[in-house]
């Protein structure tokens, strides 16, 4: 009961505080202004992310306080999650030069695997491959991608926020529901999947504020560090949390390695996402969004559970999830040169 209390006080201060820094950031001209990158055509205040940053930590701190959450999740969640966001703010600011950023995630991405180790062997069918110190590169290399993936795909009016409250409250869900994990085991979930939804209230197509690099790389962190724990210490294996993300890894990594081949530096702004194509051709960032939505809540989250309940198919069972998404993308243009 008490995890829903939290969560409840998270979803509110973060409506709160976000309308609190829309105020601030248009007195202090912290202001996105259009370019022939952007996908909107206002000038639009940023940096909303913060509030996320701020309540998040906040609700992890009072969670460990209590006993709830244990200091190898905390630390992580708490210093690691800060430093993105940092670096972060400062790329909203005054652009961080790319060899700072790096350093920063990395760093980041290596203290969640010490706090939380990596799996060292991974299910596959009815065999197990022993990864050994791979587990451990590879968990760094897997945070690393997630955190930056949500910074590329955060391109849109809600949709970074929203596909983030999909994420955890679909872990969440499939923890007390087909894992059968108590509240407590999934509280970082629900209060952060409520935190996002404090601050989609204000950045829902049309939307009033950003969240900015600082919220984006930050969410990135916090999920992937969530779906490191949980696929550590429950039965939420790492391919359920793949599906439940697929949306944005599936658009983010075609993008990617179709600009790579091309020999296109991969941190130049850009509008090649499948989102991005499709939200200028049906003239509305809502639909795009709401389509994200219905495909996390209808095809993905069942996907999910699947997953979750048959392990040995686990693997087969993300294929079969992402494959109609990768068509998708690919007919829409993902990647595909402007």
């Amino acid at each position: 009961m008490i995890i829903g209390w939290i969560s409840i006080a998270a979803f509110l201060a973060s409506y709160a505080l976000t309308a609190w820094l829309l105020r601030y950031s248009r007195i202090g001209q912290l202001v996105d202004r259009p370019n022939s990158r952007s996908s909107h055509s206002t000038p639009t205040p940023r940096g909303g992310g913060l509030s996320m940053v701020a309540v998040t930590t906040c609700g992890v701190a009072v969670l460990y306080a209590s006993g709830m959450l244990s200091l190898p999740l905390t630390a992580p969640l708490v210093l690691g999650g800060l430093s993105v966001a940092a670096v972060g703010f400062w790329d909203d600011v005054h652009s961080a030069p790319a060899a700072v950023r790096i350093t920063v995630h990395f760093g980041a991405a290596v203290l969640a695997v010490y706090c939380l180790g990596t799996a060292s062997v991974i299910r596959v069918g009815d065999s197990i491959a022993d990864l050994g110190t791979m587990g451990a590169v590879l968990g760094v290399l897997a945070i690393g991608w997630i955190l930056n993936l949500f910074n590329f795909m955060d391109g849109i009016d809600g949709i970074a926020a929203s596909e983030a409250a999909c994420v955890l409250f679909g872990g969440a869900g499939l923890g007390l529901f087909v894992a059968q994990s108590s509240p407590i085991q999934v509280a970082p979930e629900l209060i952060t999947g409520a935190v996002c939804l404090g601050f989609l209230r204000w950045n829902w197509p049309p939307a009033a504020i950003f969240m900015g690099d600082v919220g984006s790389g930050f969410l990135g962190y916090v999920i992937a560090v969530i779906a490191l724990h949980s696929s550590q210490t429950s039965a939420i294996n790492f391919f359920a949390w793949l599906i439940l993300g697929g949306v944005f890894f599936v658009d983010a990594t075609l993008t990617l390695c179709r600009r790579l081949l091309r020999g296109e530096r991969v941190y130049q702004a850009h509008r090649t996402h499948a989102y991005q194509r499709l939200a200028r051709r049906w003239g509305s960032h809502s639909s795009v969004t709401i389509v994200v939505i219905i495909i996390n809540l209808v095809w993905l989250l069942p996907c999910a559970a699947l997953a979750v309940k048959f392990p040995g198919s686990a693997l087969w069972i993300c294929i079969l999830a992402l494959a109609p998404l990768t068509v998708c993308a690919y007919l829409s243009g993902s990647g595909r040169p402007e």
